[in-house]
């Protein structure tokens, strides 16, 4: 059952929370000025452990302010082990826009900054989107199997930009962020895919199979988060007028198997199998939790 919350909450924390942008991102901007300015590989990864700095400080100020308005409460379990020196693969699965808010407040600290894989439109979203862009954040285009068959010159661009931030992630120890699902979760979305599952979209293999091929073996482990609402799907908007029950996340650590960096799943039919299966097995677990953690 969903919480009364409080409109006027919900406008105080929500002003605030631009507030918090409108000051933290101009200065995001001078940094990544000094980064444009000097084409220098070292150069260039010191002045990026600026940004995470000053994208880390807006976060946890993000952090405060969902514990002064008193409208974000997590229980979590599986953060232990974890550690900001090493790389990680972070998937998860994804409900709204919420779960962004919850994986960074769950993680500020404990893990490198989360770097998200976001849609090309995003680009446009004001001053975020900027923000996203000076942090290197990877906009990738989607497009419909309709469209690829009327364009095939567009077939392996998004793999081309993964290859790109992948090189960027290389500089320092980063969180590679990807919901599998591709798009939040809807009843409507489960059944034009014909999902199998019961919480859950199915999993897009390509991406993180790239993601893996390219940064695997510098990877320290795959970080699986599976986060489970009460409430179903909420939006911003419940968040800030603390209308959410406390939200469960469940935190483990995987280890990176050798074969799941070492294939090529855009021409090996084999290696595909194989990957969407595993990834398959794991989702099927991820659905079971789900149906736990959701339970009032």
């Amino acid at each position: 059952m969903q919480r009364r919350g409080s409109t006027l909450k919900g406008i105080v924390t929500l002003l605030l929370m631009v507030a918090n942008v409108v000051f933290w991102v101009p200065l995001l901007m001078v940094v990544a000025v000094a980064k444009l300015v000097v084409p220098v590989r070292q150069w260039r990864a010191w002045v990026s452990l600026g940004m995470t700095a000053v994208a880390e400080s807006w976060i946890r100020c993000n952090g405060a302010i969902f514990r002064l308005m008193g409208v974000l409460q997590l229980e979590t379990a599986g953060l232990a082990g974890l550690s900001r020196r090493e790389w990680y693969l972070v998937v998860s699965n994804h409900r709204s826009w919420v779960d962004i808010l919850v994986l960074q407040e769950l993680f500020i600290g404990r893990i490198p900054f989360l770097k998200f894989f976001l849609k090309q439109q995003l680009i446009w979203v004001p001053f975020l989107g900027l923000a996203w862009w000076a942090l290197d954040f990877p906009f990738m285009k989607r497009h419909s199997s309709a469209y690829l068959e009327r364009h095939p010159e567009a077939r392996g661009k998004d793999l081309a930009a993964t290859r790109k931030a992948c090189e960027r992630f290389a500089l320092i120890p980063t969180s590679v962020m990807n919901f599998l699902e591709g798009t939040r979760f809807t009843p409507a979305k489960q059944r034009a895919l014909k999902s199998p599952y019961r919480h859950l979209l199915p999993p897009r293999a390509g991406g993180v199979a790239f993601v893996l091929s390219a940064m695997g073996k510098m990877m320290g482990a795959w970080v699986d988060v599976t986060i489970a609402y009460r409430e179903g799907s909420p939006t911003l908007w419940d968040l800030c007028c603390g209308r959410l029950e406390t939200v469960r996340v469940h935190v483990e650590r995987r280890p990176i198997e050798a074969w799941t960096t070492a294939g090529d799943y855009t021409n090996d039919p084999e290696f595909r199998r194989r990957f969407q299966a595993w990834l398959g097995e794991l989702w099927a677990e991820k659905d079971q939790r789900l149906e736990t953690m959701a339970a009032p």
